[in-house]
């Protein structure tokens, strides 16, 4: 099979898999191919897909602090990668919602960091997911004021924002 035929092939795996679970859950909604996302690592790798779900009242397969929607993203990329014998990434959106809290998430690192520095005490954030932790270090990684590591075990890892140590 050809490249973009494996491509093609994976995506339309992918998309039938969400619409499955989807309707399983008994949620009326439509599933919609938004993008690829550029390809990084090894040489000849698939790019990763992007499906944004559409439809009314959608907040339950959000849940809270995006929950729901990380375990459906996770389930399908594991029955995808079953089906097709190949690991692709796959990120699932609904309604703007991982732009919108990785903005969020970003104007609260910006925030906390401006503290930090003022007042020269480290801040611990409340426990997020990993993929929170990570638009945390990467918001504040090129900030020269402060500096950021994550603490805590499983559920409760936290990112903490340190003020900058200087330089002697």
């Amino acid at each position: 099979m050809e490249m973009s035929e494996q491509k093609d092939g994976i995506a339309e795996v992918a998309r039938e898999t969400l619409e499955k679970l989807l309707g399983l859950m008994g949620v009326s909604t439509s599933v919609v191919l938004v993008s690829e996302l550029a390809a990084e690592g090894e040489e000849g790798a698939l790019p990763g897909l992007i499906f944004d779900i559409e439809g009314d009242d959608l907040g339950i397969l959000i849940g809270r602090r995006g929950q729901t929607l990380a375990c459906l993203q996770f389930m399908v990329r594991l029955i995808v990668a079953h089906r097709t014998k190949v690991w692709r990434p796959i990120v699932i959106d609904i309604g703007d919602y991982n732009r919108r809290r990785q903005e969020a998430l970003q104007a609260l690192a910006f925030r906390m960091a401006e503290q930090v520095k003022e007042r020269g005490v480290p801040f611990a954030l409340e426990p997020m997911p990993a993929a929170d932790r990570r638009i945390i270090h990467l918001s504040l990684a090129e900030n020269p004021d402060v500096t950021t590591q994550s603490s805590g075990e499983r559920e409760e890892r936290k990112v903490v924002i340190l003020p900058q140590e200087p330089l002697d």
